[in-house]
């Protein structure tokens, strides 16, 4: 007798990122992707047995993008700019792939630009990959499953 179709979970190796709608391939782990309601505690007079929790606002993390150092030094000079007081904006998404390569979540996110850059660490003793990463502070995620 059958029982539906099968849903496997989604592997987190395939993914793309996409700032001002064009795709920034090269990407080898995304951070940042929660978000979290914060809560006020109120206790009532007589109640003992338990504090009320009122949801507040939702606080979303800075997102952080790491991709393997290339000749490319758009990342570098977009952070350099906004160092400068030249902030650039931007919107973006980081798509989620599944088994066929087809898009299966996107999150969006607005008004992004960049607080923090972080070069390789480079080792003599190691024959691992330069990584350069961004950290960028956004004005909010929305979420699209397919």
């Amino acid at each position: 007798m059958p029982t539906g179709a099968r849903r496997d979970p989604l592997a987190g190796f395939r993914f793309l990122v996409e700032l001002d709608g064009l795709i920034a391939g090269g990407f080898s782990e995304v951070q940042g992707l929660e978000a979290e309601i914060e809560t006020e505690e109120y206790r009532e007079g007589g109640v003992n047995g338990f504090i009320h929790r009122l949801p507040k606002m939702t606080r979303q993390s800075n997102l952080t993008l790491k991709r393997g150092l290339t000749g490319s030094d758009v990342l570098w000079f977009w952070f350099k700019d906004a160092s400068d007081g030249w902030v650039s904006r931007r919107d973006g998404s980081i798509i989620l792939l599944d088994e066929h390569g087809e898009e299966a979540w996107r999150w969006n996110f607005a008004g992004a630009y960049p607080v923090k850059w972080t070069g390789p660490e480079l080792r003599a003793d190691s024959s691992s990959i330069a990584v350069e990463s961004i950290e960028l502070a956004h004005q909010g995620l929305s979420v699209f499953g397919l």
